[in-house]
């Protein structure tokens, strides 16, 4: 052996059969003599007993001193070794000089390609063992196919298949197994079971092998059944055979056949094995039942790190985030490392509970792991602080990925969305398709929602005509946040054209509309939706009694709605949380029953929170009712009281009731407090371009003409009818109480939008709060004296104005 052949390097690759080395040494046999003492040698039965690539390297010399390296024995142990810790560059140092290479170095190297090198390497290395001569025999299908099938290369892998036919392997049992997993693993399940079917006879191996295939490709009633039929042809399951059938159980929600199958496990003796009390907690948690999950997790005697990603897992995907953060402690306390996956269940129950220390804290554990360069992980980090209100440093953490996968880009836009970060969301998007990475169905559901808080209708046009193109139309989810969308941009016949042509609506696609027909006050039309819905196999959940209970809100069917809230226990079993109480509170409030609802505030089985007392605040400002609305504030500041909203909410209370020394005494409070009310926000699109107008604005390149019309505009409802409603402004003179009023955002943006269209063009108005009872007023005479129609999106709701009439029937 030349010098060449130095130095030798090795990395472990996977453990290969112990079957090849008889088939060696018989090969051998037959083409060489070997000396007794090259067989007794030192050297050799070191490399008998090598376990490493570090041994195989302390041996080395010793072969090379000792002038082995020329022997046929060392020849071969070295290629076989070489190929076994995945080191084929040195195996094929020592392979290609040897002048009369005999088959089963062919062989050995083979396995060696299949195991640690690529398919086309595999096969291009079988391809010269047929040039050279060789006989194949079945364990080069055997490989090659496993390698075809890990690759779903389904093209070579029937060319494979086609070698094992010609070569006379078809009745072979391992030959043909390895087919069926071929066929399996490339998603070709009825050509595996045809393969499967055709064999004359089949051990425990290959029911496995199709077993497995059935539940991976998700066919998991499919796998069952062949467990059973496997049963009746005297093939008892094994260890593997649960092990390959509990994903599918568990896939499929099946808890009754997956206690079974627990029951089976135990009868069989198998509940010490690791895997397979692993898959059982699996099983368990995906089924819904953490709680028996969680009793095997703690029985057992030995635990893997996938043992305690199962739980940690199980624990999140059931909602319990606190629970899966327990455990995640638990491992670390007992020493165990953690792995991508571990960490990235614990940031996703970061991210459940908006935990930003705890999320801070598995950053740094992932910076110490070095899984800084695992993508999936970092992922799960621009998520996770994006759940937890830092969209900033999810936007660095994204800047600074290398490679970014569709779903980093997924992760991004949606942190944007969640945050209110509409533009940026939107830019991430088009940055997106400029790097043509093409958006999925995960993207648009990210970014549909965006536009809908715009409410632009060009803007949903356009991304509707993008999610046809792209051929996502059929995808529930996507056509939902379309449904989601159209409503939300104020073309509601519209989303009920699209709900109406679904072929699959989810019981989020109901709860969308149902809410879409609550937000434009068609509450009666709701109702009947929502009626439609229970009558069908599609059961409603918490948000569709929330969106039920919202549109009787709107709309003043309280009656309705009590009856949906007294429904939602007694017939759904839904346990009611503080969102539908706030609900209640305000379907009662707005109808001004306000003893009723103060009441119903005090016999909560819960404690109220501020989602309920400020449902009470609105409605004491609504009805004027200064006693109610103090102890509503009362509370409120109790549980916040650094909102600026509520307080200003209570001095209008005041200023309605014209109690100035309070209002003041709210306002020095404020003062005192550095608290600041959100200012009033509109914003209206004209051509391609979207105008944002701020009370009092002037910053506006057409604030003078604006001013201009709107006091001529202000003229003509006056002389139609309209009074300005002063009551909530003190302090200043009459007409300049006027003067405040005249400056809303609102009044602003729909002055621009008529200066800017023609005649009997609709104008879309988007405000950041609701719309004071002055501008509710003035719209509908201004839709009057100008022939348009006008239509408002507030914080709450839809307000369509046309011919001097409000949809909403000034119930708002």
């Amino acid at each position: 052996m030349s010098s060449h052949l130095l130095p030798f390097t090795a990395t472990p690759p996977p453990q290969i059969p112990s079957k090849a080395s008889p088939l060696a040494q018989h090969t051998l046999s037959q083409r060489t003599h070997i000396p007794s003492h090259i067989y007794k040698h030192p050297a050799a039965i070191l490399l008998e007993l090598c376990t490493s690539p570090k041994e195989l390297h302390q041996i080395l010399p010793q072969i090379i001193k000792n002038g082995l390296y020329n022997e046929t024995l060392f020849q071969t142990k070295l290629i076989s070794l070489f190929c076994k810790y995945g080191n084929l560059t040195e195996a094929s140092r020592v392979f290609e000089p040897i002048e009369d290479k005999f088959d089963a170095l062919y062989h050995t190297m083979l396995k060696g390609y299949a195991k640690s090198s690529s398919l086309d390497s595999a096969l291009s290395f079988f391809s010269r063992m047929k040039h050279d001569s060789v006989r194949p025999v079945v364990y080069n299908f055997t490989y090659l196919l496993k390698l075809c099938g890990d690759n779903s290369d389904l093209k070579r892998g029937k060319e494979i298949h086609g070698s094992v036919i010609t070569s006379g392997f078809s009745w072979n049992l391992f030959a043909m197994t390895g087919v069926v997993n071929m066929y399996a693993k490339c998603r070709q399940i009825n050509d595996a079971y045809n393969m499967f079917d055709r064999m004359p006879e089949r051990d425990l191996v290959c029911w496995n092998t199709i077993i497995s295939g059935y539940a991976q490709n998700g066919f998991a009633k499919a796998a069952l059944m062949l467990v059973l039929r496997m049963s009746e042809e005297g093939h008892r399951p094994d260890s593997i055979t649960i092990v390959s059938i509990l994903p599918a159980v568990a896939d499929t929600r099946l808890l009754r056949i997956g206690m079974a199958v627990h029951g089976y496990v135990l009868r069989a003796g198998f509940e010490s094995l690791v895997n397979l009390s692993t898959a059982l907690v699996d099983m368990y948690s995906k089924c819904g039942s953490v709680s028996i999950a969680r009793v095997i997790f703690d029985g057992m005697d030995h635990r893997t790190v996938v043992s305690w990603n199962s739980m940690i897992d199980g624990y999140v995907q059931s909602g319990d985030a606190e629970g899966a953060m327990l455990i995640f402690q638990k491992m670390l306390d007992e020493g165990v490392q953690p792995t991508n996956v571990t960490v990235m269940g614990a940031l996703h129950a970061c991210a459940d509970l908006g935990d930003l220390e705890r999320g801070k804290f598995v950053h740094k554990l992932v910076d110490q792991l070095k899984l800084d360069s695992d993508v999936s992980v970092m992922n799960s980090l621009i998520s996770m602080y994006s759940k937890c209100k830092r969209v900033d440093i999810a936007a660095d953490i994204f800047k600074n990925l290398r490679n970014k996968t569709p779903v980093s880009w997924n992760a991004m836009i949606l942190g944007y969305a969640q945050n209110g970060c509409v533009n940026e969301a939107l830019n991430a998007f088009c940055e997106m398709q400029s790097r043509n990475i093409k958006p999925d169905s995960f993207t648009m559901v990210s970014v549909i929602p965006a536009l809908a808080e715009l409410s632009i209708p060009r803007q949903a046009k356009w991304i509707h005509g993008l999610v046809i193109r792209r051929f996502l139309d059929k995808n529930v989810f996507v056509m939902t946040a379309l449904v989601d969308m159209y409503a939300k941009c104020g073309a509601i016949h519209t989303a009920r054209k699209l709900f109406d042509m679904m072929n699959e609506r989810h019981v989020i696609t109901w709860n969308a509309m149902i809410d879409g027909y609550g937000t434009h006050g068609l509450g009666k039309t709701s109702v009947e939706l929502f009626k439609e819905m229970k009558k069908g196999t599609i059961k409603p959940n918490d948000i569709t009694f929330l969106c039920a209970l919202s549109a009787c809100s709107h709309s003043g069917l309280v009656e309705e709605g009590l009856c949906f809230f007294e429904s939602m226990k007694k017939d759904c079993g839904i346990e009611p949380t503080m969102d539908h109480y706030g609900a209640v509170v305000d379907l009662l409030g707005r109808a001004g029953r306000l003893n009723q609802a103060w009441d119903f505030i005090q016999k909560m089985p819960i404690k109220p929170g501020i989602t309920v007392y400020g449902a009470m605040l609105g409605a004491c400002k609504i009805h004027k009712n200064v006693d109610l609305g103090e102890k509503a504030a009362f509370e409120i500041f109790k549980l916040n009281p650094d909102d600026g909203g509520y307080h200003v909410l209570l001095a209008n209370i005041y200023a309605t009731a014209s109690m100035w020394d309070k209002v003041a005494k709210v306002r020095t409070i404020m003062e005192k407090s550095g608290l600041q009310k959100t200012p009033g926000c509109s914003l209206v699109e004209i051509g391609k371009e979207v105008h944002s107008f701020y009370s009092g604005t002037t910053s506006h390149p057409q604030s003078k003409k604006i001013y201009a019309y709107l006091e001529t505009l202000v003229d003509e409802i006056r002389a139609a009818g309209y009074v300005p409603d002063t009551n909530s402004i003190h302090d200043v003179e009459d007409d300049v109480k006027v003067q405040l009023l005249n400056t809303h955002s609102e009044k602003l943006a729909i002055a621009f939008g008529l200066l800017n269209t023609s005649t009997g063009t609709p104008i879309h108005i988007r405000k950041n709060l609701r719309v004071c009872g002055d501008c509710h007023n003035a719209t509908k005479y201004i839709s009057l004296v100008t022939g348009r129609e006008i239509i408002v999106r507030d914080m709450h709701r839809f307000h369509h104005f046309k011919d001097g009439v409000c949809s909403c029937g000034d119930y708002w």
